[in-house]
C-alpha cells in the first residue's frame, strides 16, 4: 500500500510538473482517498482499492498531457516521454510476413 502511495505521488510530481494548482489538488485527492480507506480490513476490498489506485497511476502517466496558454488563441502542449509512442504507418495494402 505504501509503495503504491509513493508511486502515485511520484507520478503526480512528474505529470503536473510546474503546475502548482494541479500538484496541490492531486496531492490532496491522493491523500484523501488513502485516508478515507485507512481502516479497511477486508482483504478483498483492499485488493480492489489497490487495483483502482494502480489503474489511476497508469492513466495519469499515459493519458494526461500538460498544456500552456501562450497567447489568447494558442496553446502549447508539453508531452512527456511516457506519452510518446512509435506510430505505425498506414498502409493501403498490408504486407504479409
Amino acid at each position: 500500500v505504501l509503495k503504491l502511495f509513493k508511486l502515485l505521488h511520484r507520478t503526480r510530481q512528474e505529470v503536473f510538473k510546474n503546475d502548482i494548482k494541479a500538484l496541490e489538488a492531486a496531492r490532496q485527492k491522493i491523500n484523501e482517498e488513502f485516508r478515507n480507506n485507512r481502516d479497511e480490513t477486508s482483504e478483498e476490498k483492499i485488493n480492489e482499492l489497490l487495483k483502482i489506485a494502480s489503474d489511476v497511476e497508469v492513466i495519469l502517466r499515459t493519458s494526461v498531457i500538460q498544456a500552456v496558454h501562450t497567447d489568447s488563441d494558442k496553446i502549447v502542449l508539453i508531452p512527456r516521454k511516457d506519452l510518446l509512442q512509435d506510430n505505425t504507418p498506414y498502409l493501403d495494402k498490408p504486407t504479409k510476413k
